[in-house]
């Protein structure tokens, strides 16, 4: 998703120069588990140190004021009321069985929720969870003032 078009752009394998270069041109790349996950599987396609692009990486704040990981589905459920479409394990699934619709259905809907989670985050000032013992926890996440320290260094 880029803001600045508000539309979603897919890149298939062979695209990857093509993301990379979008990645690059952007004020702010902002994602879920980004820095560990996508960052390491696109390194294997570019010399460009991704690392140093300025990211939000919505989970590494989450880690940082709580002291674990949260999945996106749980976030999604209490903060928005929507569930993913499916997970990691299926996306493999389906690559096996040649399905890249479904794996590209599944990904733009990931980037929507984390979209959404974000845009709650900075208007509400927190996100929702439901943690072990199934009660509602407002989670305090003040993410303009880490946007605004991201975009400065």
């Amino acid at each position: 998703y880029d803001s600045e078009t508000n539309d979603s752009v897919s890149y298939l394998e062979h695209e990857v120069d093509k993301l990379i270069r979008h990645l690059t041109s952007l004020d702010l790349v902002v994602g879920f588990n980004n820095k560990r996950f996508d960052n390491r599987v696109l390194s294997a396609y570019t010399e460009v140190p991704l690392e140093r692009l300025p990211t939000l990486d919505l989970l590494e704040e989450i880690h940082n004021y709580l002291g674990y990981r949260l999945s996106l589905n749980r976030l999604a459920e209490q903060t928005l009321g929507t569930r993913k479409t499916a997970d990691g394990l299926q996306a493999l699934a389906w690559y096996k069985e040649g399905r890249i619709d479904l794996i590209q259905h599944y990904c733009k809907k990931d980037v929507e929720i984390t979209r959404d989670i974000l845009y709650y985050a900075l208007e509400e000032g927190f996100l929702l969870f439901a943690n072990k013992a199934k009660q509602v926890v407002r989670l305090p996440l003040a993410l303009d003032a880490v946007i605004e320290k991201i975009l400065k260094t």
